[in-house]
């Protein structure tokens, strides 16, 4: 009899959608381009493919067409080693898609797709308690109101548990009705227990001017994580009492693609914590793994050192 290893409890649970990804094979516009490339890319998959490849075990949970496309997705995200078992097959709905146009942005084609779809009801098999950090982001209650129900599920059940909701603010001005996403994304700050927000986002949705401005408007979560792009980031941590502020700054790099950046920067960062890291640590852990994925068009480039 063979016995099959079995896979460790994941430590990091992610949630969100993932879709396929074309973008240009080189650093030039996709209008122009000749050579494209069919990856995955989403946000929260980013995390746990990252996490993973720093020796966290890490379940992503999300939803994908019963297509071709969801399985490329579901394949990819499974080499790494990432535990895919509450990933749901949809055959009435797509697995959505972007496209990368490096220096100009992103384009997406998402409406509909499965993981839109998605509700508490079909999260209702995760093991979120079990889990020491589970880990959202803003993009996923602005995709539909089932999605929005999905993440108060999600942080009434992991404050119930008393696990920790890490949140990544993740504006995606995009994908809300004007006027929404401010308070709706505020709201969702101040009630998880880790932050992360750029600057920029904060100052476009909040007016905040600098890393202690957001802390004082986001006081409640136990830890906020500030990032000023090629500057560094700052972290808040009140943990112990004392609101504690530490600052690293960001590794110099010649950038190709910022997108996927923030999610290897919250990986990296997750993971050292669960490692038990101190501050400059996590923060330092945060940069390297953003730096890496800064120079490149992929969300998950092949160079990890």
């Amino acid at each position: 009899m063979v016995l099959m290893p079995v896979a460790p409890a994941p430590r990091l649970i992610t949630i969100g959608e993932t879709m396929a990804l074309v973008t240009p094979a080189h650093a030039e516009p996709l209008a122009t381009a000749q050579d494209v490339r069919l990856l995955i890319g989403g946000a929260e998959s980013n995390v746990a493919v990252h996490a993973v490849r720093l020796g966290i075990p890490t379940a992503w949970v999300s939803a994908l067409g019963d297509d071709a496309l969801g399985m490329r997705v579901l394949d990819e995200v499974a080499r790494h080693g990432v535990d895919v078992r509450g990933v749901t097959r949809n055959p009435d709905a797509p697995t959505g898609v972007y496209f990368k146009d490096p220096g100009r942005g992103v384009l997406y084609y998402r409406r509909g797709s499965a993981a839109s779809l998605l509700g508490p009801e079909d999260i209702a098999g995760a093991p979120l308690e079990d889990a020491e950090i589970v880990h959202v982001s803003g993009i996923t209650p602005a995709l539909s109101p089932r999605c929005a129900a999905l993440i108060e599920s999600v942080f009434a059940r992991v404050g119930a548990a008393g696990g920790i909701l890490s949140f990544d603010v993740n504006h995606r001005a995009a994908l809300w009705k004007p006027g929404t996403a401010a308070s709706a994304l505020l709201t969702l700050a101040r009630r998880a227990d880790i932050v992360f927000v750029g600057l920029d986002e904060a100052e476009g949705l909040w007016g905040t001017a600098d890393a202690d401005a957001v802390r004082a408007l986001v006081p409640e979560p136990a830890v906020v994580v500030v990032k000023d792009g090629d500057v560094g980031a700052t972290e808040f941590d009140r943990r112990t009492g004392e609101d504690l502020r530490t600052f690293v700054p960001a590794i110099r790099t010649e950038v190709v693609e910022p997108v996927g950046a923030g999610d290897a920067f919250a990986a990296g960062y997750l993971a050292a914590r669960l490692q038990g890291a101190d501050a400059v640590t996590r923060l330092t852990g945060g940069h390297r793994r953003a730096h890496l994925v800064l120079q490149s068009t992929d969300d998950l480039p092949p160079l990890d050192n």
